[in-house]
């Protein structure tokens, strides 16, 4: 198969930047008209094929929407990602749009290549679930010539178009409740940097200990994962303070129900000796005899708000970019006891 021309290759030709042949191939502002059919000019030179779209000052169109999700998101016990998958096809069924997912590879990830959906021009707008890689971002940004926007991810540098749940505020939340419940020796298990949720979870349990007064310890800030693959390792990475706290904070429902599998093969009871909460409300099943006292993401109000911003993307309706912040509520089960 002939490879796809991307936006960069008529750029460099015509000696502009990939903003303005976006621009100029989709009829917006601010390009001159000389330089307007110049790009015309070379993009039907190269065969360059525009999105699938009928003219955007159609009342009531529907759109074709690609969904990208990274593979290493999608293990076996990593199903939360499809959960908001179908969330996201639902709205967007409701919006009279039509979904294509495409699973990223590992390989893909790394070499950067553009997503099949992107390359054959199959869809009008993306939108990203999950991490990817920073120069993988770039390489959609600067290649695609397609709106984009990005759910449960954000970044100050590539992707800053999102939609994302409160994991700061949630975290907070969590850690009150456990310091309501008597807990003063609360710790954090997520590996820092790993993604932005799990760093910003981490800073709302921070401000919860600073706000009460509470110590603590580097020991008390434990990793999951691995920052490269974001895979949980609980075998090699998770591992026990010597002083143990009596509650921990995890930054989501798998870790917490691995660190309740490791805390019992150590002779802990849950919630008797530790108290464990978690975060999304998502658990594969059978993972866990214990019901996890966890923060819940809507994720069906994000999938909303992620179809409702990349259609207006798409028909520039007066869209301003930005983050989208979606409010949860925490979830009381059986994982805290009152010490």
């Amino acid at each position: 198969m002939a490879k796809a021309v991307k936006l960069a290759d008529i750029a460099e030709i015509v000696g502009v930047s990939t903003v303005t042949v976006s621009k100029a191939l989709s009829g917006q502002k601010g390009v001159s008209e000389e330089v307007r059919e110049r790009i015309r000019q070379v993009a039907d030179n190269l065969g360059y094929k525009q999105p699938s779209t009928v003219k955007k000052n159609q009342p009531n169109r529907s759109y074709n929407l690609g969904v990208l999700i990274s593979e290493r998101f999608l293990d076996k016990y990593e199903s939360f990602y499809w959960q908001m998958y179908q969330s996201v096809a639902t709205k967007a069924t409701a919006k009279e749009c039509f979904t294509m997912l495409e699973v990223i590879s590992i390989d893909d990830e790394e070499e950067g290549r553009l997503p099949k959906l992107v390359q054959e021009r199959k869809v009008d707008g993306i939108i990203v679930i999950g991490n990817v890689t920073d120069g993988y971002l770039k390489v959609l940004n600067s290649d695609s010539g397609i709106p984009i926007i990005y759910l449960d991810y954000y970044n100050g540098r590539e992707a800053s178009d999102s939609v994302i749940s409160n994991s700061y505020y949630g975290t907070y939340e969590l850690t009150n409740y456990l310091y309501r419940m008597g807990h003063r020796k609360i710790a954090y298990v997520g590996t820092l940097l790993a993604t932005e949720s799990i760093t910003d979870r981490y800073f709302g349990y921070r401000k919860a200990l600073l706000e009460h007064g509470l110590e603590f310890r580097e020991e008390w800030l434990i990793d999951d994962r691995y920052i490269e693959t974001g895979k949980i390792d609980v075998v090699n990475m998770l591992k026990l303070p010597k002083d143990m706290p009596t509650a921990f904070v995890c930054n989501c429902d798998l870790t917490a129900s691995m660190l309740i599998k490791k805390l019992e093969e150590e002779g802990y009871r849950i919630p008797q000796d530790i108290s464990v909460v978690g975060f999304d409300n998502y658990l594969y099943p059978g993972l866990s005899d214990v019901k996890i006292t966890t923060y819940e993401v809507d994720i069906k109000e994000m999938a909303r708000r992620a179809i409702h911003n990349i259609v207006k993307k798409i028909s520039n309706d007066s869209y301003k970019p930005g983050v989208t912040v979606v409010e949860g509520r925490l979830v009381y089960k059986e994982s805290v006891a009152r010490v």
